[in-house]
């Protein structure tokens, strides 16, 4: 039934498009929904190791060929870029370029979303949630401007060099229930590591993220070739540690997560949600 529909997600960086829905991307993909990515940088701040820079000039030219890799994995339709640098993490001196997204006028990010959705059209939208995730700036950023021009999209008073005025049908977060967030805090001190200095560069704070809590208003029951496709598409992020497997406490809560089936997980924003979990994305679309 989703044969001829389309489908945006917007995010921040090179792998956002993987780590987070990609699964879900490819497998409506792999079912004829012309899927899109829109990334609003090209991962400049990302930690890489020297021995993945050999044969490119910046971490930006690695990092958008790993993703143009993983998009032809996952079976995206395309990559579109809007052009702004990464900010990195909170307090670090990426924030202060001039160019990183966080410094980008509000609205001026929000009219090139909206171009971009009266061009393509899309039936359902999907970006972060609020919080961004894990906390980073960028995907903060994404979010309050995806939701600006989700809405301005369908006016025509707004944004009136952009296209005639669009309306999608959904817009949805991406979220993960926070019940794995909390056992992977209580688990890690037992494997010797500490749940508020996670992440490749130490600076991700689970014991925060644990306390925010977000409603699950759709439950995607992911096929095993979708996950294998995102699988695919995580190796091709080798400098971002694609190409290894989960470690220790983490590949252990995946397994509990995963129990009666791999899934991804969303908010709905728009229209209102149901009183009932959504097994589709496109449901109930004409």
């Amino acid at each position: 039934m989703s044969i001829g529909r389309t489908l945006i997600f917007f995010g921040a960086h090179p792998d956002d498009e993987t780590f987070g829905p990609g699964a879900t991307l490819a497998q409506y993909a792999n079912s004829g929904v012309k899927v899109y990515y829109v990334c609003a940088t090209r991962g400049e701040a990302g930690t890489v190791d020297q021995t993945y820079k050999k044969g490119f000039a910046r971490i930006a030219d690695l990092r958008t060929s790993e993703m143009l890799c993983a998009a032809k994995a996952l079976g995206l339709t395309d990559v579109i870029f809007l052009g702004y640098r990464d900010s990195g993490m909170p307090g670090s001196r990426d924030n202060n370029d001039t160019d990183a997204l966080i410094a980008a006028p509000f609205d001026k990010v929000a009219g090139k979303m909206v171009k971009i959705i009266r061009q393509i059209k899309p039936d359902v939208i999907i970006a972060p949630d609020a919080g961004g995730g894990y906390g980073h700036p960028d995907h903060i950023a994404v979010h309050n401007a995806v939701v600006k021009a989700f809405y301005a999209a369908n006016d025509p008073t707004q944004y009136k060099d952009a296209e005639p005025a669009f309306q999608p049908s959904k817009l949805y977060f991406t979220i993960r229930p926070h019940g794995f967030i909390k056992l992977a805090v209580r688990l890690m001190p037992l494997f010797g590591q500490n749940p508020r200095r996670f992440g490749r560069n130490k600076d991700i704070d689970l014991t925060k993220i644990a306390k925010e809590e977000y409603p699950v208003n759709a439950a995607i029951r992911l096929s095993r070739r979708a996950v294998r496709m995102q699988h695919e598409a995580s190796i091709c992020h080798a400098s971002q540690g694609g190409a290894k497997p989960w470690a220790g406490i983490f590949r252990i809560v995946r397994s509990f997560e995963s129990v009666g089936g791999a899934r991804d997980f969303f908010m709905r924003e728009f229209p209102e949600p149901l009183n009932r979990r959504e097994k589709d994305l496109f449901e109930a679309l004409k």
